[in-house]
């Protein structure tokens, strides 16, 4: 079965200890965005799941993704850990966008409910994160996976411990 086909997937990065340095000292909003232009190399995570951050504003925060074999587990459909971990990041960005500089945030538990399988066939992805409410310890934030016919793949919501010195 398909002997002779190679496939393989190269993932570069940059040292994420300089990014996280670099960011500390922006507003979450503005950290997001120097990583979205590229004038902070994104975080290894991204590269390795294929994520692009696409659009940042306070309080929302969308990633898109190609979707490819890479990505499948052993019955032939995407596994359903990237759908967690590309919700986990959109929400979680979300919150970050809200945050002043040197405050962080940790997700404690993150509901997923996968609606529709993703395939090669799926294509492109959009998740869209948004913000619920942020306090001065904990947020909470929701997240949708779509298709590019807007069709819903996936959906989730989280909450986070803001982290303040």
């Amino acid at each position: 079965m398909n002997e002779g086909v190679v496939r393989e997937r190269i993932v570069r990065w940059e040292d994420p200890h300089v990014s996280a340095a670099a960011v500390r000292s922006m507003t979450g909003v503005d950290a997001l965005r120097a990583i979205m232009t590229g004038a902070v190399p994104r975080p290894p995570i991204s590269a390795l799941m294929g994520f692009e951050m696409t659009e940042v504003e306070e309080g929302r925060v969308v990633f898109e993704c190609e979707i490819g074999e890479h990505l499948y587990n052993p019955i032939g459909m995407v596994h359903g850990g990237f759908a967690c971990t590309l919700l986990d990041t959109s929400m979680g960005c979300s919150v970050s966008s809200t945050l002043p500089a040197n405050v962080g945030y940790t997700t404690t538990d993150i509901q997923v409910r996968l609606i529709r399988a993703m395939l090669v066939s799926t294509g492109r992805v959009r998740c869209e994160g948004k913000v619920l409410h942020v306090g001065r310890t904990t947020a909470v934030a929701e997240g949708r996976i779509t298709d590019a016919k807007g069709k819903l793949l996936a959906v989730g919501t989280t909450a986070c411990a803001i982290l303040r010195p």
